[in-house]
């Protein structure tokens, strides 16, 4: 019961999630410091309340270990949130971030020394192939659509290029990130809703950095229309209650994925959030109409297909069906 109930929160959550993240992004490109701030500072009174304990229970894991991580953790959401205001759709950010299992095998290889089969190579491949087609073709929508001059055009796209490098400095930081927190779980055990506490608690001041631009955007969402909100009937600015229907969506979606990591297998965990992107992402195209061809939606079934051929969901699935007749025989 407790799965099928965290795989509810997790599709209900991150598809939610997504329409909010866009409604915010579509009015104002550069409301992703504004974002970020909200859902770490919900995340991280929640976690105080009820996981530290008023910040009487001490940590598993010593603070200077959660520092380190913190940096980590702190910047890739940022960069991972301000990437939308350099002319990235929320398709290809959604695709693009779905590349994690190459950035997770790269610096595997070269930081555990980790090898991997052929298969594994071959699924990785695709996922590689995958979002090199709908990167490029994303790059001919850019220029396209920009300005009729010339100068424009250039500039329309080289904005798109720092968006790639902004989302691809993001995937190796969270790949990187990843491997730490995989030696800390190792030697420390796993404290996965203490991570999650810390990791949204401790960058909090970071955001100080952040002030003028979250400033300016407060304000900016003051001065949006006006908004009822359905049965409690309090009129708000609508960018606020965007705002705040994503936190709570993020805060469904991250709880229904800590559910499923300590009720399922990893291999079920992975083919869920697999599932969920793709749904997220069909939302997106067909809610907000966002422009996707063939090309793309080749790609997206290359970046899907080696997703689940990484993670071996037909082996293990196979595995699944045989065991009930080995029992039968015994």
């Amino acid at each position: 019961m407790r799965p099928a109930f965290a795989v509810g929160l997790v599709f209900a959550g991150c598809c939610s999630n997504v329409i909010f993240l866009e409604l915010l992004a579509r009015k104002h490109p550069g409301c992703g410091n504004i974002v970020t701030f909200a859902q770490f500072l919900f995340i991280a009174v929640e976690g105080f309340l009820f996981e530290a304990d008023l910040g009487r229970k001490r940590p598993a894991i010593p603070i200077r270990y959660y520092a380190v991580m913190v940096a980590m953790f702190f910047t890739v959401s940022v960069v991972n949130n301000y990437a939308l205001n350099l002319n990235i759709a929320m398709p290809l950010h959604m695709i693009f971030r779905s590349g994690s299992l190459i950035a997770n095998m790269i610096l595997g290889i070269i930081i555990l020394k980790k090898r991997y089969s052929i298969f594994k190579y071959t699924s990785i491949a695709l996922v590689s192939l995958g979002i090199f087609i709908c990167t490029f073709m994303s790059a001919k929508q850019v220029t396209s659509q920009s300005s009729s001059s010339e100068n424009d055009g250039f500039q329309a796209f080289l904005r798109w290029l720092l968006g790639i490098g902004a989302l691809t400095f993001a995937l190796l930081m969270s790949a990187r990130m990843g491997i730490f927190q995989e030696t800390l779980y190792r030697q420390f055990g796993k404290h996965s809703k203490e991570a999650l506490f810390y990791n949204h608690a401790l960058p909090l001041p970071g955001f100080i950095f952040l002030a003028s631009d979250i400033y300016d955007h407060a304000v900016l969402f003051n001065k949006s229309e006006l908004y009822q909100v359905p049965v409690i009937g309090v009129t708000v600015p609508i960018m606020w209650f965007y705002l705040l229907m994503n936190v709570i969506t993020q805060y469904v979606c991250i709880r229904g994925v800590f559910i499923l990591t300590t009720e399922c297998a990893s291999l079920t965990v992975t083919l869920v959030v697999t599932l969920r992107k793709f749904v997220s992402l069909i939302f997106s195209i067909l809610y907000f109409q966002n422009p996707f061809t063939l090309w793309h939606w080749l790609g997206t079934l290359f970046v899907f297909i080696g997703t689940l051929m990484y993670s071996e969901v037909w082996n293990n699935l196979g595995t699944t069906k045989s065991q009930p007749q080995k029992d039968k025989k015994n």
